[in-house]
């Protein structure tokens, strides 16, 4: 029988933070439940829906982490939260070092500035009424900001700057491609010159062929800006394309937090490891091929994807109204064991080498270890 590992001394439990002091965005012990109610007259809890059952993380400045999980997991709720766009039921949110966690709309609109939302559908979330110029410069009416040349001036200017023609100020919402829509989005959340952006899957509702256009416009607009994001997505490929650090969440608890390379090339949790098997690899042969000859380094985003056996959960998903006790991970997993149904897992470092001190995960019996 394998040995759960212990919690070193000094493991920071239960802590998903990167520990450093740049930054920008620190969540705490963030919960998100949603009553469920019955009767008609005299309504009465019976339960709650745990969307988010308390995670921590941290994004710094110019950083991309990326948080990504299977559908349920709780990852938009997560990014309504840090946007307040939705309402906490406890834990703490702080932005440039401002408490934001219960604050009402009128004292939130000017930390608005430094924090928006890419949102997922480009459909749904620009207004048909309105002209692509009214919609990318409402920004400026709400925070009553003139910029310099004038707000048609400007809007122009990001329309551009998206890769749009500045004659399609009067245009509407219908003119455009799916793509098209998405610009026009991620120009409106670049009006009023945000340093940390909330992307909500930006590429899910995309053809693959605009997907790349549209994720490298994100890396430069980070790059030309400074900009940090909080990628939300449920593709690993995008994921490893433009993340920093990469936070995997399973029924509302972040199981596992690391640097980019790192999460690839040695994930320490069984679920991490069942969703990168499902991720395809072009010429697997091939690409097994050059692992064996040497080809490429472990720790570099070039390295080889070696071909992993495909791992198929078996089980439904645990519903998030009633979770299981101990490991939520437990009901599916090939590792389980009796500690894993009765004791809920720390997140913590597993691996005892200063090279993975930030490798964060929640499992008594971690892989690749």
């Amino acid at each position: 029988m394998t040995e759960p590992i212990p919690t070193p001394p000094g493991s920071p439990a239960g802590n998903g933070a990167q520990e450093n002091g740049d930054a920008l965005l620190r969540v705490t012990g963030l919960v998100r439940h949603f009553p469920v109610t019955r009767g008609v007259v005299f309504r009465h809890q019976v339960g709650a829906v745990r969307a988010v059952d308390g995670i921590d993380l941290s994004v710094s400045k110019g950083q991309t982490l990326g948080l990504v999980g299977e559908s349920g997991c709780g990852k938009t709720t997560t990014g309504r939260l840090l946007t307040r766009l939705d309402e906490p039921t406890s834990g703490q949110i702080v932005i440039e070092g401002h408490d934001v966690t219960h604050l009402r709309p009128g004292q939130m609109r000017p930390l608005r500035r430094e924090i928006q939302m890419i949102f997922q559908d480009p459909y749904s979330s620009l207004n048909p009424r309105h002209t692509v110029g009214a919609i990318v410069g409402a920004p400026f009416r709400l925070q009553k900001v003139t910029p310099p040349g004038g707000v048609r001036r400007t809007v122009q200017e990001l329309l551009e700057l998206v890769g749009l023609n500045p004659e399609h100020y009067n245009r509407y919402p219908h003119e455009f491609s799916g793509g098209q829509r998405q610009r026009i989005g991620i120009a409106r959340t670049l009006a009023v010159k945000p340093r940390l952006i909330i992307a909500d899957e930006p590429v899910s509702a995309l053809d693959v062929s605009i997907q790349a256009q549209v994720i490298n416009l994100l890396d430069d607009l980070q790059a030309q800006f400074g900009l940090s994001y909080v990628i939300i997505a449920h593709d690993l490929a995008v994921v490893r394309h433009i993340s920093t650090r990469v936070a995997v969440m399973y029924l509302g608890k972040i199981v596992e937090i690391c640097d980019r390379d790192e999460l690839y090339t040695r994930p320490h949790h069984p679920y991490t490891v069942a969703l990168l098997s499902a991720v395809p690899i072009p010429e697997p042969a091939a690409r097994v091929t050059a692992a064996a000859d040497g080809a490429g380094s472990p720790g570099s985003s070039a390295a080889p994807r070696v071909r992993r056996d495909r791992i198929r959960l078996t089980g439904d998903v645990p519903s998030p109204l009633n979770p299981p006790p101990g490991c939520r991970f437990h009901t599916r997993c090939w590792k389980a064991q009796d500690i894993c149904k009765t004791v809920e897992p720390p997140l913590i470092a597993a691996a005892t080498d200063e090279a993975s001190r930030g490798h964060l995960s929640a499992c008594h019996f971690p892989e690749n270890v």
